[in-house]
């Protein structure tokens, strides 16, 4: 035990060491905020609109076209033998709509014109508009009167959904970003962390540093020793990174102001904080907040840190025993790795699927199955997973894990030594027989 603790530091403080890691620490958040502050800033300040040129020969839709924050229309005419884009530099409008004579009272032909092409937002604005107006005055043909049509417009109907369980109400759209992201970050850190315990194997194998060490403690412990010291690296990392991020949200607005949240004239009016709470718990931003701190994070964040531990060790395990077979090829690690990157990518392709329907038989196979279930059972767990369902998955996760670790060490004691020679999946197999 005090073997594998020696490797874990030193695996440890050797990475945390390098300026490469520094540097990334650092790197990502404001990489990741400045994308963000970028982004923001500029949806912020841009009220560039597009001005649509309507030519209307029905004279159906004139004058009913509403613009919006992105579209401005205007109306023209065309002159005799006018060329389109004679009429968009004399109007100097972005687009042009050519509206045709209806045919048996029912619409022609619609056609938009813009050099460059006709982006798909503006398509399916012009689209949604068009079609509007027109169903409008087919129940005006159909004597329904302006004031049934207005009534008929603003209509809506408001689903809700609870939980029979605890009788709260739930949100399947939260839930399924909440389940999205969890799963995402999960299929992120085992492939990152995964391949750097593969990277750390090779580079001390080809150095022939592996061979100093193996004289002092055994394979297992070496391999051990490096699988835990790079998960405390990213735990390390992960903790940076929450805290810098912490900071930039906080240090934001002192240096965007136009960012910072503006109180509602009413709100400030107000000299009693029952009245503020008041407007507050009505707004649907309040109630979108009130819908996400409800979810059980307790829950949410155990399962995540037990899969993302669960996961790791699995995966890592047989990137170690990948890590120990390859010689100086990379080419060589890439034929080595694609049955271990296959599962990871399936899983993530089944999470896709189980945030829409998180009860059906694939989300339970991948949630059950070790290789997957860290990434498809934290899609399902803001969904309420049954209890048992959540336990079965773990104890198969950690069986699995402690499988696979049985397998790779055996994969490893042989190919961590192996040097100047091809090894085959065939030749691996004998070694789990055999050995």
């Amino acid at each position: 035990m005090n073997k594998i603790l020696l490797i874990i530091k030193r695996e440890y403080l050797s990475r945390v060491k390098k300026k490469s890691f520094l540097i990334t620490t650092l790197l990502i958040p404001l990489l990741t905020s400045g994308l963000i502050s970028t982004v923001i800033y500029f949806a912020s300040t841009s009220e560039q609109k597009q001005l649509i040129s309507v030519y209307d020969e029905s004279g159906v839709f004139t004058q009913k076209i509403k613009g919006n924050s992105s579209f401005q229309i205007q109306y023209v005419n065309l002159g005799l033998d006018e060329k389109i884009d004679t009429v968009l530099s004399r109007t100097n409008a972005d687009i042009f709509l050519h509206i045709y004579p209806f045919k048996n009272n029912q619409p022609d032909s619609f056609i938009l014109y813009k050099n460059g092409g006709v982006s798909l937002i503006a398509k399916e604005y012009i689209n949604d508009e068009l079609t509007n107006i027109f169903q409008v005055k087919q129940m005006q043909d159909a004597g329904i009167n302006k004031l049934q049509i207005d009534s008929i417009h603003k209509s809506t109907i408001s689903v809700k959904s609870y939980n029979l369980d605890n009788h709260q109400e739930t949100s399947s759209e939260i839930a399924s970003v909440i389940g999205y992201v969890m799963g995402f970050l999960i299929y992120i850190i085992i492939f990152i962390y995964g391949a750097g315990v593969m990277r750390g194997v090779m580079e001390e194998k080809t150095n022939r540093i592996a061979e100093v060490i193996i004289s002092s403690v055994r394979p297992f412990e070496l391999m051990m020793g490096k699988i835990i010291g790079i998960a405390f690296v990213g735990f390390t990392q992960f903790g940076l990174w929450f805290i810098l991020l912490l900071l930039f949200k906080v240090a934001l607005p002192l240096f965007m102001p136009s960012l910072q949240p503006t109180m509602p004239m009413a709100m400030a009016g107000m000299s009693n904080m029952h009245d503020t709470m008041q407007v507050i718990s009505q707004s649907e931003n309040a109630k979108m907040y009130a819908t996400i701190m409800g979810q059980n994070w307790g829950l949410i964040i155990g399962c995540f840190l037990f899969y993302f531990l669960g996961g790791y060790f699995l995966y890592a395990a047989m990137f170690a025993a990948v890590g120990s077979l390859v010689n100086e090829d990379p080419q060589e690690a890439q034929q080595l790795t694609l049955p271990i990157t296959m599962p990871i990518i399936f899983g993530f392709i089944i999470m896709a699927s189980t945030v829409k329907d998180p009860n059906s038989s694939l989300a339970l196979f991948g949630s059950m199955f070790p290789l997957t279930s860290p990434i498809v059972m934290l899609a399902r767990i803001p969904y309420d997973v049954p209890t048992w369902q959540i336990i079965v998955s773990m104890v198969l996760l950690v069986s699995g894990f402690l499988l696979m670790t049985w397998l790779s060490a055996k994969i490893y004691r042989t190919g961590i030594l192996m040097y100047g020679k091809k090894v085959t999946w065939k030749e691996v197999i004998k070694w789990l027989k055999y050995h």
